[in-house]
């Protein structure tokens, strides 16, 4: 079956191919090739570079800090879907991919890939709420839960991962900030009359001041990766994806 898979996939992006080039090549294998290249290298110093004993997972569920309180909660919002995480944490038996940080953790970083899309501007009950700020309250949410101090931990990140030319015209400039970030989740709360009010001081600003927020290109991660003939392939991937995925406006 695994030989029937492969044939099926090597057709993809060429005339005889059966599936939309897109269901391999898109920003969610872009990212995979990337961070099980960084796993099997781990000597390269880099934002991705992997702690000792670190992980990754695609697709992770981020538990959130507004799930619903009742049936048909009208401000609550379901986990958060992340392409990629690195470091240490655990994901629940089963096949959902629930994620859960480890106590003695020291990395845990969660990266956004984007090719020609931007961050999504909200959620169904909170329209304002965007991507960037929903994954940074799910990473704050998920450190107390785990009783992790976000100061205890060498590497704390979330990154953005794009096309140099979507990050050029602007599209994460504004959101991937601070400030954005803190206005975002406070104007989330504001609905709940006070009962994350606590949780926003004490646990989501201080990880907020420690967490490292970058936008990241898919060029400059490459270009940072040695010659090889397998990073030679990575590259040829990417201007696959780069072809089948138009940057839009």
């Amino acid at each position: 079956m695994n030989d029937v898979i492969t044939r099926i996939l090597n057709r993809c992006g060429t005339a005889d191919s059966v599936l939309p080039p897109t269901e391999i090549f898109n920003e969610g294998w872009m990212l995979r090739l990337v961070l099980d290249w960084f796993d099997r290298n781990r000597d390269l110093a880099h934002r991705l570079s992997f702690s000792p004993e670190a992980r990754w997972y695609s697709e992770a569920l981020l538990p959130s800090r507004f799930l619903p309180q009742t049936r048909g909660d009208q401000r609550a919002e379901s986990f958060t879907h992340a392409d990629g995480v690195i470091g240490h944490f655990s994901i629940s038996p089963g096949q959902r991919g629930d994620a859960s940080i480890l106590p003695d953790a020291k990395q845990f970083i969660v990266t956004e890939a984007k090719l020609g899309s931007s961050l999504s501007p909200g959620t169904k009950n909170a329209p304002t709420y965007d991507q960037a700020a929903r994954n940074v309250a799910c990473i704050a949410h998920m450190l107390a839960n785990s009783g992790v101090d976000p100061n205890s931990l060498d590497s704390l990140a979330f990154y953005v991962i794009a096309p140099e030319d979507k990050i050029k015209s602007g599209a994460f400039a504004n959101l991937v900030t601070r400030d954005s970030i803190e206005a975002k989740v406070r104007e989330r709360i504001a609905s709940y009359a006070g009962l994350h009010d606590n949780w926003f001081h004490e646990i989501f600003i201080p990880t907020l001041d420690r967490i490292d927020l970058n936008v990241l290109s898919w060029e400059s991660i490459l270009l940072a990766l040695p010659k090889t003939p397998e990073v030679d392939v990575i590259r040829n991937f990417y201007a696959q994806c780069l072809q089948f995925n138009p940057i839009r406006a």
